[in-house]
């Protein structure tokens, strides 16, 4: 059996919608992602609530502080027991191995599997425009990689970029640095405010580990059919 990459971003408030698709996805995708617009409106108790459906969560909640702060929320969020968890790669090479140390505390204090740390680089909805706007003239790959490289010093397990970063960073990472990738679009989907975007296959045949698929799946019309359309792609694509 293929193991299923697919994390379905349930964007969405509301804690008994978000269990009802989970329950509908349960076979069709390889586990669940939960954002900050849902946990800002639930709290941990949402998120226990969603989980209740047995798919792997990924908790995206981008940390971005001081040290000693990042530190806390992590340990916070580990006992939630996610399958992985992120954090802004800007926030320096000390923030993240703070995160690092104290996801691995509390795994151990709390007798849980310790999450996938994983830094975002460079969101993909900026554009080469976007990151000059905030103040950076490097091309934006090499921005990418050097926080890829910067989260790798600190011990992070991985990263969230473009798939269009993943044959350099798999070259400069190794083959053992998780790489979860947003902007994933079918052909038969809308980019909507994805601005570098792939196919599923198109992605995982480039080196992808982890795809995150939102609103291709959450907005269908059957998300059930689009889960399988997406699943049955992905199998023709490796056989």
């Amino acid at each position: 059996m293929i193991r299923n990459p697919v994390f379905c971003a349930l964007d969405t408030t509301d804690p008994q919608a978000a269990l009802a698709l989970s329950r509908r996805l349960a076979g069709l995708v390889g586990g669940l992602k939960l954002g900050l617009e849902f946990f800002s409106a639930n709290g941990p108790q949402g998120v226990r609530a969603v989980i209740e459906g047995g798919l792997p969560l990924f908790l995206d909640l981008k940390f971005h502080d001081i040290p000693n702060t990042v530190a806390g929320a992590v340990r916070a969020a580990v006992r939630l027991g996610p399958a992985m968890t992120t954090l802004h790669a800007c926030g320096g090479r000390e923030m993240m191995a703070a995160a690092v140390d104290a996801a691995a505390d509390a795994a151990a204090k709390w007798d849980v599997v310790r999450p996938r740390l994983l830094a975002v680089t460079v969101l993909t909805s900026m554009s080469q425009s976007d990151l000059a706007q905030s103040g950076v003239a490097d091309p934006l790959l090499d921005q990418v990689k050097r926080l890829a490289a910067l989260a790798q010093e600190a011990g992070v397990d991985g990263v969230v970029c473009s798939p269009h970063e993943v044959e350099a960073l798999r070259a400069q990472c190794g083959p053992n640095f998780h790489l979860v990738i947003p902007g994933i679009r079918p052909a038969w989907a809308a980019a909507n405010d994805q601005k570098r975007v792939l196919t599923p296959v198109e992605a995982m045949a480039k080196g992808a580990d982890w795809l995150v698929i939102g609103r291709p799946i959450t907005a269908a019309a059957d998300p059930a059919l689009a889960a399988g359309r997406i699943q049955d792609e992905l199998a023709g694509g490796a056989s």
